[in-house]
């Protein structure tokens, strides 16, 4: 692949899939030799870009988009079976515990022990590097962490009032006391990165291009907002002034209140953004191209007072997207980003992205109710978008067909043009054949998979982000049937 590959460069197709949704592993999929083989199965099928959600580490909800930092790696990605043949894990693994989130810890715990007695020189040299090279925000985040598992992993607003305002000899003291512990931080991101880095090499050679997701605000509960403040609309006691949401739409009445806190644009813009650029820095190095979450918030935001119950009182606000993004340009060529551009757009925001040649996104479930000037529809798409059957938050495109009225359903045939092929393979084959300069499909659709296997229900807590695949499923015939479309429909990129 080339090194100024973008998103518009040329035609591609892709797969929308967490690691967390691969098999093997304890509990959930992770960054060892099941994930080398899905590329394998990518490249197979003709599809050269791997989609997948954050990958920071989450609070006990495991969702990736309200993660513990914005620039660490989830330990809980890290594969034990690698560790052992590293030499740096020793005992047997289980395949099924008990509870696989203690249990994975623990293991990585006395794998950090393991390194400290084992580890060779060169090994030691390795780490020494990873941290020096990521001082910028892995000190912030190891005294974070660490600090959060003397607090019984409570909130930063809870903590003693020293450690929560960061008092200088509080945070002195405190990291000498707990040095072992900011250590073993230290480490567990060393092997994420190494893990992944090794992963992400093995997709370069193979063409495959790793998309990576960022959202757009930031936890509340984070080493970011802690350690830096000043740069959100915090009281002088931390707690949150303003909070990020959405105004009501035909998806809520009442909008969606997030709860993030909002950033303060002119201090960021004071020191020209150095905060994004050491952000935008983290993230391409870990990917190759990236989706921006909530892209319409760069030009403007849905500003609550974090005294509101819902989003329903809140208003637009300006924000210096043009300025941000002139600044990262300067900084970072060329800047691999895709805005998702869903919800309440307008011609600014549209302008916006346009500007800085991000192509936008194109749900084909949304592009069935209304009329024939439906922007979804595959007739009203263009090249500088990137085209889904559906999301992570979207049910699956088996699913949303099921539930559709049977006169929704007879439109859905006359349009896409296949009447005798079953559900997803016409939405597919619509995506694939979209002028959309990148089609992005879901696994689950790939797998023709019902409501019963959807990622996230959006509003919920429960039982989100835990679904996985079976390697099974896929059938021998999946990736050659696959293979065909892709040629079809022009996106092997080095095709003529």
């Amino acid at each position: 692949m080339s090194a100024v590959d973008t998103p518009l460069s040329r035609r591609r197709a892709g797969v929308l899939l967490h690691p967390t949704s691969l098999p093997g592993g304890a509990g959930l999929g992770d960054l060892g030799p099941e994930a080398y083989r899905f590329i394998d199965f990518l490249v197979a099928s003709g599809m050269t870009a791997w989609q997948m959600l954050p990958l920071v580490p989450t609070h006990g909800d495991l969702s990736p988009y309200q993660g513990l930092s914005v620039h660490a790696g989830n330990p809980l990605l890290i594969n034990l079976t690698l560790l052992q043949e590293w030499g740096w894990l020793d005992g047997e693994l289980e395949a099924e515990p008990e509870n696989f989130v203690d249990y994975r810890l623990e293991r990585l715990k006395r794998a950090h022990q393991c390194f400290l007695t084992n580890a060779d020189d060169g090994a030691r040299a390795e780490f020494g590097d990873f941290v020096r090279h990521n001082e910028y925000w892995l000190q912030d985040y190891a005294l974070f962490q660490a600090i959060r598992q003397t607090q019984d992993n409570r909130h930063w607003l809870a903590w003693p009032k020293a450690l929560r305002d960061r008092d200088t000899g509080a945070l002195k003291d405190t990291e000498n006391a707990l040095a072992e512990s900011v250590d073993y931080v230290r480490f567990e991101q060393f092997i994420f990165f190494r893990q992944w880095g090794f992963l992400h090499e093995y997709a370069r050679q193979r063409g495959v291009i790793l998309f990576g997701d960022m959202p757009i605000f930031v936890a509340h509960d984070s080493a970011e907002v802690w350690a830096h403040r000043e740069y959100f609309t915090l009281d002088e006691n931390g707690q949150a002034e303003i909070v990020a949401g959405v105004p009501p739409d035909y998806f809520s009445e009442t909008g969606q209140r997030w709860g993030n806190p909002h950033y303060r644009w002119d201090r960021m813009q004071a020191d020209d953004f150095a905060w994004w650029k050491t952000r935008m820095a983290t993230q391409l190095e870990m990917f190759d191209w990236i989706r921006v979450d909530h892209f319409r918030g760069f030009e403007a935001y849905w500003e609550i007072q974090a005294s509101e119950d819902t989003a329903m009182n809140g208003h637009w606000v300006k924000a210096p997207g043009d300025e941000l993004f002139k600044s990262l340009h300067k900084e970072f060529d060329p800047l691999p980003l895709v805005a998702e551009d869903l919800g309440i757009i307008t011609e600014e925001v549209d302008a916006l992205r346009k500007k800085y040649h991000m192509p936008g996104m194109k749900i084909l479930q949304f592009a069935f109710g209304g009329d024939s000037a439906n922007p979804y529809l595959p007739h009203n798409q263009s090249i500088d978008s990137v085209v889904y059957t559906g999301t992570h938050d979207n049910d699956t495109t088996v699913g949303w067909y099921e539930s559709l009225p049977v006169e929704t359903q007879a439109h859905l045939a006359e349009y896409l043009g296949y009447p005798t092929e079953t559900m997803p393979w016409p939405m597919i084959r619509s995506a694939l054949a979209s002028v959309a300069c990148l089609a992005v499909i879901p696994m689950q659709d790939l797998l023709a998979l019902g409501a019963a296997h959807r990622m996230n229900i959006p509003g919920t807590s429960e039982e989100n982000w835990r679904w996985r695949f079976k390697w099974e499923q896929l059938g021998e015939d999946l990736a050659p049937r696959v293979n065909r479309l892709v040629r079809q429909y022009g996106r092997i990129p080095h095709q003529s």
